[in-house]
């Protein structure tokens, strides 16, 4: 601050004999001072670690991080490797399959990961659903296979499709939140809702607000599994059930709708399975439908899977099976894929070498690093320096006046 100082006369005193005096005052300036408040942070004098970078320590660190990574990543490897799984590529089925008897599903198409290294003599066969009404829906795939050894439990079977690209902008935002929360969501709110809109899909000509809207749902994997039967010899079939597929935190998201009926249609590509729109016998709760509630999470990848059948009870015994596949949701037109993948499980999750293999290669750089700086330290020894003369270490110097 600056502090002005100005004299003041005071008037002679009329009634002294002619004696005056002076003062001073001190008028202070109300400018704002720009300062930073005076503490550590402000004024920068937070207190921080210098390391020094000294064989002493580097060697120990990289030593102790290779003891730690490569039996992590070993355990994880191992892990792994105790998943087994079988992956069958059945897109061609409809082409390539006959209608008349089971044949060998080409070699490309199937591949598996069993302890007991031995075919699983994958087969299929395609034959036609007469109850369906549309024609096209009438295709069933009948995959045969054999398990050579007990697997499980728990066992789980997924669907698994490549390249359908769920990541784009729009197609991810394509939902309306409050209807998959139950909400009676308006006409506005489904369209100009910010962040979340069903925009393409919101209504119809009509004005009737699609159920669930959006793209995603729009595009429901709509092709059906059946548990594995038991066949030739097999002594009985292998039961799995489509509860508790989905996240349990979906149960809080996914509610019953408070639509009228009257006020909503099934999305554009439902329509074979709502020929007649909806009733209050078929509308679908979505808070049971637990196939919905997987494929509402659009997957980041143009690669992945989604649980349909699971058994968390008993392992599947080793036995030729046969599992149907009702065939509704086309990928061929745009170069897609779709597989039957049934795998287990082991303490880490579902089967992943690249996270085992990751660390035991961090690992060994860390080891091989360590190595190769205790050999350089013992040939040509560095003399280390003086650290009091480090910047951080050295005594602040007195000021003389």
């Amino acid at each position: 601050m600056v502090a002005l100082r100005r004299r003041r006369e005071e008037p002679e005193d009329q009634f002294d004999s002619g004696s005056s005096s002076e003062s001073e005052e001190v008028v202070v300036s109300t400018e704002k001072s720009r300062r930073p408040a005076e503490n550590a942070f402000r004024q920068q004098r937070l207190k921080a670690y210098h390391p020094i970078l000294t064989p002493k320590t580097i060697i120990p660190l990289l030593l102790g991080l290779a003891v730690i990574f490569i039996p992590l990543g070993g355990g994880m490897l191992y892990g792994s490797r105790q998943i087994e799984e079988m992956v069958i590529d059945y897109t061609q089925c409809e082409n390539l399959a006959s209608s008349d008897y089971y044949s060998e599903i080409p070699v490309e198409y199937v591949k598996t990961e069993f302890h007991k290294n031995a075919s699983i003599n994958a087969q299929w066969k395609y034959a036609t659903d007469e109850s369906q009404t549309f024609e096209d829906e009438r295709g069933l795939c009948k995959i045969q296979f054999t398990t050579p050894n007990d697997i499980g439990s728990p066992v789980f079977m997924y669907y698994k499709l490549k390249n359908f690209y769920a990541n784009h902008r729009r197609y991810v935002q394509s939902f309306s939140e409050d209807q998959l929360n139950g909400k009676a969501a308006s006409t506005d709110k489904i369209k100009n809702n910010a962040g979340q809109n069903c925009k393409p899909l919101s209504t119809n000509h009509e004005g009737k607000k699609y159920y669930p809207c959006g793209l995603i749902a729009n595009s429901l994997f709509n092709d059906t599994f059946s548990s594995p039967l038991a066949k030739n010899g097999t002594s009985k079939d292998y039961s799995m059930t489509n509860e508790g597929i989905a996240w349990s935190s979906d149960k809080d998201r996914f509610k019953k709708t408070k639509y009228n009926v009257s006020e909503i249609v099934p999305p554009p590509n439902w329509y074979k399975k709502y020929p007649n729109g909806y009733t209050e016998d078929n509308l679908p709760d979505i808070s049971t439908w637990e196939e919905l509630q997987n494929w509402m999470h659009p997957s980041a990848l143009p690669l992945f899977s989604k649980l349909v059948l699971r058994n968390d009870v008993s392992a599947m015994p080793a036995g030729t099976y046969e599992v149907t596949i009702g065939l509704h949701f086309p990928v061929t037109d745009y170069n897609g894929h779709k597989y039957l993948y049934i795998s287990t499980r082991s303490v880490i999750g579902s089967k992943n070498s690249f996270l085992g293999i990751a660390w035991i290669v961090g690992g060994g750089i860390c080891l091989i690093l360590s190595m190769v700086f205790l050999i350089v330290n013992m040939v040509h020894p560095r003399k280390t320096g003086d650290l009091s003369m480090l910047s951080w270490n050295k005594q602040p110097e007195e000021h003389r006046d």
